[in-house]
């Protein structure tokens, strides 16, 4: 039933928002009452967090598989820039939500994930600073001011990138590192 309640609020959180869905539109859409949601969510705020907490949990821990391979830091990159398109393709509406709602969540909640998405994005410098110094990138780049660069063109993409549109997430991807490896200078 958690489950199934988590599953509805995200269809309704990405539908009319967090704030303008309310406990009681979760669950008629399910034909359960209150209480039940009581029974697993000592909120809506609480609801929210556990969806954001999954989804940054699961990147996370790609993040951690990607970064442990074998190879240069450039296949690395686009590995970490494939991922995050593709789980914008498979979870779309749940990346909405992350994106969108996390303005929703307050105190020791927000503080949490608010840690959690510095640590992913930690994780993308780490990355730039070590193939500063091995020399697969420019020695000149600021690895921090980097990382929230290729994450702010990544993760916008949840607003206007159609798994079903003209493009994959792989040739997204394979563009979005052309932008980042080369620039869009004639050269």
């Amino acid at each position: 039933m958690k489950a199934k309640i988590t599953e509805h609020s995200i269809r309704l959180f990405e539908q009319k928002g967090f704030t303008e869905t309310s406990i009681q539109d979760i669950v008629d859409s399910i034909g359960a009452t209150k209480g039940t949601f009581y029974y697993y969510f000592s909120s809506k705020e609480q609801l929210l967090m556990d969806i954001h907490m999954d989804y940054i949990t699961k990147l996370l821990e790609k993040q951690k598989a990607i970064l442990s391979e074998n190879g240069s830091c450039k296949a690395k990159l686009h590995a970490l820039v494939l991922m995050l398109l593709e789980s914008i393709k498979t979870e779309k509406a749940k990346a909405l939500i992350f994106f969108r709602e996390i303005k929703n969540l307050s105190g020791e909640k927000l503080e949490l994930i608010l840690q959690k998405r510095e640590a992913f994005r930690f994780g993308v410098e780490k990355l730039i600073r070590e193939g500063i110094e091995v020399g697969e990138f420019a020695g000149h780049l600021d690895a921090n001011l980097t990382s929230f660069a290729i994450l702010g063109m990544v993760n916008w993409s949840y607003q206007w990138f159609k798994p079903e549109g003209r493009k994959s997430a792989a040739e997204v991807a394979e563009l979005f590192m052309d932008i980042v490896l080369h620039g869009i200078e004639k050269a």
